[in-house]
């Protein structure tokens, strides 16, 4: 990762220069993820708590006794998907991904050659992968450096906190997020991290 100074990237937000001089969380640079586990991770993690996602995860990987493939995970049965504590619709998803990839509908490595816009779109023609889905993984898997959540009810509680503006008005958090361009995705990890301080 290079390295760059809050003055480089917030020079005009005093709460984020803050949290980057606190937290010392810097831009994402490259890097290669499994981005087949980590989209079953994020559907695992939609609306759980970190603790019970973990949790469920590991319990999803013990199934198998190396990393699973897609085709893995669409001969297992559905009920040993629920058993390690997914609900019915969360196993149809995890199931839908590896659907979707294994007969080479959807290429992920080839993703990494698209605009986020095209991600998107190709992304959310899985059944159980929606905008929320799509933006974590833009920013974890694919480390996109400006991408927001407006979704995101942590990033909305963060700045809510922070900044004063309602985690129910959407257009002025996106606007304050335009702000933060083209740097939204470093934006979004520090408010993630000020939330164990609020």
């Amino acid at each position: 990762m290079r390295k760059n100074t809050s003055t480089e990237l917030f020079k005009n937000d005093p709460v984020m220069r803050k949290l980057i001089a606190k937290h010392q969380i810097k831009e994402y640079y490259g890097g290669q993820n499994n981005y087949f586990l980590d989209l079953v991770e994020i559907v695992i993690g939609q609306q759980l708590s970190m603790k019970a996602a973990d949790s469920i995860l590991k319990r999803f990987l013990g199934i198998f006794p190396v990393k699973p493939k897609p085709d893995d995970v669409l001969n297992l049965p559905a009920d040993k998907l629920r058993a390690v504590g997914l609900s019915n619709s969360k196993a149809n998803y995890v199931k839908n991904i590896a659907s979707a990839i294994s007969p080479g509908a959807i290429i992920l490595d080839q993703l990494e050659k698209l605009t986020d816009d095209e991600i998107k779109k190709e992304l959310i023609k899985i059944k159980g992968i929606g905008p929320w889905s799509v933006e974590m993984f833009l920013i974890f898997s694919l480390k996109r450096p400006d991408v927001f959540s407006v979704g995101d009810l942590g990033l909305r509680t963060a700045i809510e906190k922070l900044y004063g503006i309602s985690r129910n008005d959407q257009k002025a958090i996106l606007a304050l997020a335009q702000t933060w361009h083209p740097h939204r995705s470093l934006a979004s990890r520090l408010l993630w991290a000020s939330l164990d301080n609020i």
